[in-house]
């Protein structure tokens, strides 16, 4: 739930609404794979430090659709029922007595993990790295695919005026992309290269466009994105196969394309071809950030890279990034507009068609709830 909260066992549903509100409050619950059923969803009292926020914008995330589909996510595994969902922005319908920045009728994007803040990596300012995280939506932690969640206030921040909610929702991809540019150092003599133009290869394009990039090249084997791609800024598109064995050709093509030295590569994808791919392109020197999870293991060409001194270096989530994305968006410097491809209400029928439209691919790149 909201405040982090763990199944309690038996049939996982929680019969009554919260005390206070008008009507029960309703969520998109994981049961099995491929079945997600609309069910009464109970919320936490309202502590001192929390807001009730009545939720208006859910997206779809990958790892959304990795549940939906396997019951898992990497190590994330699914064993009771969950509610689902992570990248949401709402409407603040009550706050709690300690919470001053916030007021009803706020909108808000919510940042969905809740860490201990106690723990050495919290203390260090790492708190995305928290073991003791509660993430929405990761198991065992409910998430917010829901009419209302309780969540910290501290982790609620307000929308500018000319930001919508939708927007709002999607800082948490955004959030993704703006993370791997600032663990790669990105900045205005850095050349990037993304590999994979699915939704977070195309927020990482714009975060890198934003972190003034001064050349940006992208990597696909799909047209359609690698055009979406073209469109939001990528000087330039390069297609790619699935064939490991077309790495030394297509790294030739991604050079010629770059026309310079890859500073940085990310690997939005996270399959031994693209991360090969990514390792081979990277000029001595560069950096190599695996931002995907398409494999759980992947075996690489490591020697070469360090023979090099390319840096690998990974992402997990974020921190602190909601303030900067907010104002990307505010200033215009980002427009995740164009992301958005599909929309649906909050009906039995229109999550279930919802979540086919995510998992089949095609042309969809970001599917969002309006609630």
């Amino acid at each position: 739930m909201g405040k982090g909260g763990k199944t309690d066992g038996g049939d996982g549903f929680e019969e009554a609404s919260r005390d206070g509100c008008e009507q029960e409050n309703m969520a998109a619950w994981l049961l099995g794979v491929n079945t997600l059923k609309i069910q009464p969803f109970k919320l936490p009292n309202l502590g001192p430090r929390d807001v009730l926020v009545r939720l208006k914008a859910v997206g779809i995330c990958g790892s959304d659709v990795h549940h939906f589909k396997n019951m898992r996510c990497a190590d994330f595994v699914v064993k009771e029922p969950m509610v689902i969902g992570h990248e949401c922005a709402g409407i603040v319908e009550e706050v709690g007595s300690e919470v001053k920045h916030l007021v009803p009728g706020d909108r808000v994007a919510l940042e969905p993990g809740i860490n201990c803040k106690r723990c050495e990596l919290c203390k260090q300012g790492r708190y995305n790295l928290c073991p003791e995280m509660k993430f929405f939506g990761s198991p065992p932690t409910h998430g917010c695919l829901a009419n209302q969640v309780v969540h910290p206030g501290d982790l609620c921040f307000k929308l500018p005026n000319n930001v919508s909610l939708e927007e709002g929702a999607m800082c948490e991809p955004l959030s993704v992309g703006v993370h791997a540019c600032r663990r790669a150092n990105v900045g205005p003599e850095t050349n990037v290269l993304v590999m994979g133009a699915g939704p977070i290869g195309l927020v990482t394009l714009l975060a890198a466009r934003a972190f003034e990039a001064p050349r940006i090249v992208v990597a696909d084997v799909n047209d359609h994105r690698l055009s979406v791609a073209k469109a939001l800024g990528a000087h330039e598109i390069v297609k790619v196969s699935t064939n490991i064995e077309d790495v030394a050709e297509e790294v030739a093509k991604i050079k010629e394309a770059m026309g310079t030295r890859v500073d940085v590569s990310f690997d939005c994808a996270g399959f031994n071809k693209t991360m090969a791919t990514a390792l081979s392109a990277t000029g001595s020197g560069g950096k190599v950030c695996l931002v995907g999870m398409g494999q759980r293991e992947l075996t690489l060409p490591l020697t070469s890279a360090a023979a090099r001194e390319v840096d690998v270096i990974g992402i997990f989530r974020y921190k602190n990034t909601w303030p900067l994305c907010l104002e990307l968006l505010r200033s215009g410097k980002v427009d995740v507009k164009p992301l958005i491809t599909h929309r649906f209400g909050f009906s039995q029928k229109e999550v279930e068609k919802a979540f086919e439209t995510s998992a089949g691919g095609g042309n969809a790149i970001k599917v969002m709830f309006n609630l």
